[in-house]
């Protein structure tokens, strides 16, 4: 099984990788630019020839990039649509120029449109996207499941499966779970019954096929609040067993499982998470 952490990219794209590194990572996500900067500072070939050269040496994989949380394609306003978009293509460009092959996103928020107004907007950028960019056939682009706070969309499966269709179905759209969001947003996935429930609805609404990443978060607020607060693993009110329940299912083993918890410089909390999950996976196998 893979599992990794949201590392940061300050001083280089090369840098992620040597904090995954020092953090036990098998494998990584980062953004592929400036999170809180629409523009994007070009990657040379030096800080290009640098990030292939760590991955190989020191064996931690790059599984998926996250999107600027500037970025909304669901926006009403024409000027924030425009630079959304842009934005949202360059990211998936320089995700093929580091070979990631995932791209989480947001869908986005309708800010008072109406969601069926919103889903539409985002499916017709979704679908321009995958068209203007034939060459970026290497990268799947995933709507992450959201917690349902304000007008932000994606919060139900049936959501993302909308969102998914009539951006054309392509076969490189898929889906990003964040336990923390789907707990939220009214999925039960403490107790194994419920897991399983839960799972089932995943598949038989979206597919399992369409899952490529889970980010492994607890959740500071209390379930179906709707609120996006993450907690340590076994700190917050989702608890050890759901996280026990996902590393235990075998439909989910090729799956890369992503912390995005909170973290000091010295990557210390980042350490101790990724000891907690592997140690679920060996208490399952010693029963």
């Amino acid at each position: 099984m893979l599992f990794g952490a949201h590392e940061s990219i300050a001083g280089g794209v090369f840098n992620a990788i040597e904090r995954g590194k020092t953090a036990t990572c098998d494998t990584i996500q980062m953004f592929n630019k400036s999170n809180s900067q629409w523009r994007a500072k070009k990657i040379d070939q030096k800080e290009l020839d640098k990030y292939f050269k760590n991955i190989e040496e020191l064996g931690v994989t790059v599984s998926t990039s996250h999107s600027s949380y500037l970025i909304n394609i669901a926006s009403p306003k024409p000027d924030l649509n425009k630079k959304s978009y842009q934005a949202l293509k360059e990211e998936m460009t320089r995700c093929e120029m580091l070979k990631i092959p995932n791209l989480v996103f947001h869908p986005g928020s309708h800010v008072g449109e109406g969601e069926e107004k919103g889903m539409d907007t985002i499916c017709k950028n979704v679908k321009k996207l995958f068209e203007e960019l034939p060459e970026t056939d290497n990268v799947n682009l995933l709507f992450e499941c959201t917690a349902g706070q304000g007008t932000n969309l994606g919060y139900t499966f049936e959501q993302i499966a909308y969102m998914i269709e009539n951006s054309g179905g392509h076969e490189r759209l898929g889906v990003c779970i964040d336990t923390c969001h789907i707990f939220a947003a009214g999925y039960a996935i403490s107790d194994p019954k419920d897991y399983k429930k839960t799972m089932k609805s995943f598949d038989d609404i979206i597919g399992l096929d369409r899952l490529k990443i889970i980010h492994m978060n607890d959740s500071k607020k209390e379930f179906g609040s709707k609120r996006d607060r993450h907690e340590h693993l076994g700190k917050g009110f989702i608890g050890l067993t759901a996280f026990e329940n996902i590393v235990n299912d075998p439909k989910l083993k090729k799956i890369p499982m992503i912390l995005e918890t909170p973290k000091g410089d010295e990557l210390l909390e980042d350490i101790e998470n990724l000891k907690i999950l592997r140690g679920l996976v060996k208490k399952k196998a010693k029963n």
